[in-house]
């Protein structure tokens, strides 16, 4: 880029330099033929021989000798515009110097107008000299920009692989630092460091999940050993009983595995959604003949409310489940007498009651697996259904939020 640019005002001082040379004997050229015209040859001559050699060299041949400050005109001179180059010796300290002229046809014969040259040259040469000294120092000071900016860059590379192989060891709360720059570094770490923040919750994730397995599944299966460790001491009578007892606590962890195997289908896409138009107002009500006799049981009041009815496609069974694990969770732990409400209107359907609700805090954290608020631990359950609700609302392209129902909780989904 540096050479293109120097070669260019190298083309352009040229050129420029040309026009000027032309524009003088182009001017010289037309005063002399004026000239001619105007004054006789004796006035002619003496115009000449006063002609100031700073502004051109300027020389012809009268019939007795050489008029001006030349004392001869070169062979082959061609006739302004055209130019030639030629040389001539002076006894002053530059003795050689180089002028470009040509021959001006006038009245009294051809009329050699020449100017000098070599100093043009000259400052060509001083700007090339310049010139390379610039090219020079601009490559130096490139490389050693160069040098100083791939050191900062190799040190900050050189301390993100060593806080990647920290983060390889195991240091998973190590993050990649940030500057002021905001430069594409910092860009980088950021993105690494929420990928990090991702990594670091899964990783929780993962030992919440195994710390709520082995809390929700280890009381259960000790009384399956300690069950089949008195099976042998108790009378055939009551065989059956114990036996029974057993296999529900069996069917218990068994619902709980196939219920984690279905989430991660539905989760991952390897389950298969059977796309029909399904009706929310149909849906709404099926739920609600499913769910009405529940209520009455714990004598709670289950109302209906339809407005615009909307088809959307969808699964109809995963919605379904979907829906009746929110009604039955408020039914399940809303308090006997207590009215749960569910609505429908165009594409939201609401299930809400005025139990006891549930915290702020707790609204995002009861859709992750295996998490049961403390006080529901005494109740039986997988932990996974709100998980599952979400699953299948996603694969719906459906969101789910847990509002305040003041009191108690409304559960908002729109499709």
């Amino acid at each position: 880029m540096i050479v293109l640019l120097v070669a260019s005002l190298y083309r352009q001082l040229i050129i420029e330099q040309q026009n000027q040379v032309a524009s003088h004997l182009a001017s010289e050229n037309q005063r002399y033929q004026q000239l001619s015209l105007t004054v006789n040859r004796r006035s002619f001559a003496a115009q000449i021989r006063a002609a100031d050699p700073k502004t051109a060299f300027i020389a012809w041949r009268s019939s007795v000798d050489m008029v001006g400050a030349l004392t001869f005109v070169p062979d082959n001179m061609p006739v302004l515009p055209e130019t030639k180059d030629f040389p001539i010796f002076t006894g002053g300290p530059d003795k050689l110097h180089i002028l470009t002229g040509g021959l001006v046809m006038t009245r009294y014969g051809p009329v050699l107008i020449a100017t000098r040259t070599d100093h043009l040259a000259t400052l060509i040469d001083k700007f090339i000299s310049a010139a390379l000294w610039a090219v020079g120092l601009t490559l130096g000071l490139t490389l050693a920009l160069g040098y100083i900016f791939s050191k900062a860059i190799l040190r900050r590379l050189v301390h993100y692989n060593r806080l990647s192989e920290q983060i390889e060891l195991g240091q998973y709360d190590t993050r990649l630092p940030l500057s002021n720059k905001n430069d594409e570094f910092d860009m980088l770490a950021k993105q690494f460091n929420r990928v990090l923040d991702t990594l670091e919750h899964n990783l929780m994730a993962v030992r919440g999940v195994t710390d709520n397995i082995a809390h929700d599944l280890r009381t259960p299966l000790s009384h399956l050993r300690i069950g089949i460790e008195r099976l042998e001491a108790k009378p055939s009578a009551e065989l059956a009983g114990a036996s029974a007892d057993l296999l529900e606590e069996l069917d218990h962890c068994l619902a709980t595995f196939d219920a984690m195997l279905s989430l991660t289908r539905i989760e991952e896409g390897q389950q298969s959604l059977d796309l029909q138009q399904v009706s929310l107002q149909g849906l709404c009500e099926d739920l609600f003949e499913m769910a009405e006799a529940m209520a009455e049981a714990k004598s709670q009041r289950l109302s209906l409310h339809l407005a615009e009815d909307i088809s959307i496609a969808g699964d109809k069974h995963l919605l379904f489940q979907a829906l009746f694990n929110l009604v039955d969770n408020a039914i399940h732990y809303s308090p006997i007498g207590a009215d749960i409400e569910l609505r429908q209107q165009g594409k939201l359907i609401s299930i809400s009651d005025n139990g006891p609700g549930i915290d702020d805090s707790d609204k995002e954290r009861v859709f992750e697996r295996l998490v049961r608020l403390d006080p529901s631990r005494h109740l039986k359950g997988t932990g996974l259904g709100l998980s599952m609700v979400k699953a299948i609302l996603m694969r719906h392209q459906a969101r789910i939020t847990l509002l305040d129902n003041h009191p108690g909780l409304r559960a908002e989904i729109q499709f």
